[in-house]
């Protein structure tokens, strides 16, 4: 469920038209609903109340720091996967006992940096980072709660970048080596064993690979205990799938719950989860203008002022957003367009072949389902501005991050001193 919806035939995002919203605010730019990301992470935490969790949303979905301090609102923790995230994370009032750091690539100065914040948890990803993060704990005379991240070898997710959980995929330790490593673990001075990390991929539709994954995961914790290793904790990741379009219905967080407290429940472990599509996904809009309406040879194309650097998941990964106009014409004829940006790529697409009412330059469309790996994954390629991402709460709305000026963009750059 989110708050976007029309009223006499024009939409809203919660109590503001984005008509008006988008002559003030200028496109392309992102709206976000606080009803929806209260209500996302709330569903999700209430369906583990019964439970000792810590749900630890993962930053890279949506690091604005107006979204974090919501959800540290409402008790979330962090998921983060750099320094950076990890400042946001802090910045945002997010406790350092609630920040998990996950990611196969720690820097020497990420982890100092961690260890320095004193976060809940390390999720180890490899041998090498494992001995990494024993000397720089100890050279700062510091203990380093681990869990190491195993990989299950179970493919899942909605597209192959987006599965993370097999054995040719980077993530994670191979199964068959998660209790050689633990052993090693074991024996560092300044590691301590905490838990076991797993995570299978990301828009996930199907519970069925989920409890594959999370079985073998508590097999391991009963083979790592009969080792000697004291596990107080399961970090199951995220991943769980969100309805991008009307084909797309992924399970219930109940559901999810409901599978993971079966298989869990005689294990006696703190339970770590770290949603970030499920909670911020449809929490936001992507607001385009329509330019040109453009007659192919063989193609029809609608023309319109977002592009691959603003949202760049249909170019990278084939997702589907739905796309609606945000003035509603019930008489509109329907015809199938491509819907592209001005970027200079024939990737730069935002969909192929949809059918969508017939539309008029100037008009306003809304991309749906663009809350998560929207802005996140924005650049300024083809020197085009980071567009502005507004905040809407009832009737208010607040622009949460400004369009940069063109002298801003290049303020970083200088001519060496050999350029005239």
């Amino acid at each position: 469920m989110h708050h976007f919806d029309y009223r006499q035939d024009r939409l809203y995002a919660e109590d503001i038209d984005i008509s008006a919203l988008a002559e003030k605010v200028g496109t392309p730019f992102y709206v976000y609903s606080e009803a929806t990301l209260r209500r996302h992470i709330k569903v999700f935490s209430t369906a583990f109340a019964d439970t000792d969790a810590l749900v630890a949303y993962s930053v890279k979905a949506n690091p604005n720091l107006a979204v974090l301090r919501i959800l540290a609102s409402e008790g979330a923790g962090a998921d983060v996967v750099s320094a950076g995230e990890l400042t946001r994370a802090l910045h945002a009032g997010i406790a350092p006992e609630k920040i998990v750091f996950s990611g196969v690539g720690k820097t020497t100065e990420e982890m100092e940096a961690a260890l320095n914040a004193e976060i809940y948890q390390f999720n180890v990803e490899s041998a090498p980072e494992l001995e990494a993060l024993n000397n720089i704990a100890g050279d700062l005379d510091k203990i380093a709660p681990v869990a190491i991240r195993v990989n299950p070898d179970v493919a899942a997710g909605g597209h192959d970048k987006i599965s993370t959980g097999r054995k040719e995929d980077k993530f994670g330790v191979p199964w068959t080596n998660a209790r050689a490593l633990y052993a090693r673990a074991r024996e560092m001075q300044n590691i301590r064993i905490k838990g076991v990390d797993l995570h299978i991929g990301s828009q996930i539709a199907d519970l069925a690979p989920f409890e594959t994954a999370f079985e073998k995961a508590a097999g391991l914790i009963k083979d790592l205990r009969e080792d000697g290793c004291t596990i107080e904790r399961l970090d199951l990741g995220g991943g769980l799938g969100i309805p991008y379009g009307a084909g797309t219905i992924p399970p219930h967080p109940n559901d999810y719950a409901e599978l993971i407290k079966r298989v869990t429940a005689p294990l006696d472990v703190q339970l770590i989860f770290e949603p970030g599509r499920m909670i911020a996904g449809n929490a936001g809009l992507l607001v385009t203008k329509l330019v040109y309406v453009k007659e192919g040879e063989a193609r029809k194309f609608l023309i319109v002022d977002a592009a691959m650097n603003d949202l760049i998941r249909p170019a990278l990964y084939d997702a589907h957003h739905d796309i609606i106009p945000v003035k509603r014409d019930m008489d509109a004829v329907n015809a199938r367009y491509d819907v592209v940006g001005p970027v200079c790529e024939s990737s730069d697409y935002i969909a192929k072949a949809r059918n969508l009412p017939e539309m008029a330059p100037g008009e306003y469309m809304a991309i749906m389902s663009a809350g998560a790996y929207g802005a996140s994954q924005s650049s300024q390629y083809n020197t085009r501005p980071l567009i502005p991402e507004v905040l809407v709460n009832g009737d208010k709305h607040a622009i949460i991050r400004r369009r940069p000026t063109f002298d801003e963009m290049t303020a970083l750059e200088h001519y060496p001193d050999w350029i005239d």
